[in-house]
């Protein structure tokens, strides 16, 4: 009898190590957790908002599959990147995990005028929307503050951000934010480089993207090797400072497509 139950535990141990190590492969190659810390690409991703990143939507490069199991320096595409794309990617100075939607391809010439995106020597097309609106308040575990356009706003007041429609030349559509006039509303022309990629984030006017250097913090002009995978779906979401605070859970924002 002692035997027996010896048996079970040891199988039961056996099953959950096992278990684990699928996990943890799976994870590795195919899907990655990503919670999102800013508001850069707000409204298309709030702070708090928990989703899986598909790491095969493009295939494997350095950064999205271990050397042991991958062992490849550069990128391996088994899908050229689209415009319009939600993004994961290491950053190419700090190494950290940043999202941005994908805006402009290789040979590409991106320019931001009085706030407007040009692409190609074309301007892309934007359609006023239902302003954006959240509370005056710390967002997430890190405290971060929103920035409004109706500034100076109290604690516990609404936040309001212009909110545009744009249409890139495939078709794709997203909202992008509008605080105020900025420096980075007007860039010089970029032209991006064979095997790069140009980043912006959908809240304009709160993103460290591709309109900045690496060496002021932003992202400059992303070689393939740093893309990590495509971000599609929500899978939970929560407001508060904890993912245990279910009072500040988003269910409306549970499985959501990211477009």
């Amino acid at each position: 009898m002692a035997s027996a139950a010896k048996d079970g535990i040891v199988e039961t141990i056996k099953t959950v190590v096992y278990a684990l190590l699928i996990a943890g492969v799976f994870r590795t190659l195919f899907y990655q957790p990503f919670w999102i810390p800013s508001g850069s690409m707000k409204d298309t991703l709030l702070i708090g908002d928990f989703l899986f990143v598909n790491k095969m939507a493009y295939g494997y490069s350095k950064y999205s599959c271990p050397f042991a199991l991958c062992p490849i320096t550069g990128r391996i595409l088994a899908r050229e990147p689209e415009r319009g794309d939600v993004v994961v990617f290491r950053h190419p100075g700090t190494g950290a995990d940043f999202i941005k939607r994908l805006i402009g391809l290789p040979g590409d010439t991106v320019q931001v005028k009085d706030g407007q995106l040009w692409l190609n020597g074309q301007q892309v097309p934007q359609e006023p929307a239902a302003p954006f609106e959240e509370m005056k308040a710390p967002q997430g575990s890190q405290g971060a503050m929103p920035r409004c356009a109706n500034d100076p706003v109290g604690i516990g007041a609404t936040c309001v951000k212009e909110r545009f429609t744009e249409t890139l030349p495939n078709g794709r559509s997203h909202d992008i934010l509008n605080i105020g006039n900025f420096p980075a509303d007007n860039t010089p022309l970029f032209t991006v480089p064979a095997g790069n990629y140009f980043f912006m984030g959908d809240n304009r006017d709160n993103s460290q993207d591709s309109r900045f250097a690496v060496s002021v913090g932003g992202v400059g002009m992303l070689p393939a090797e740093y893309l990590i995978g495509r971000a599609d779906r929500i899978m939970f979401s929560s407001a508060g400072k904890s993912l245990f605070f279910f009072w500040t859970w988003r269910a409306d924002r549970f499985f959501k497509a990211v477009e």
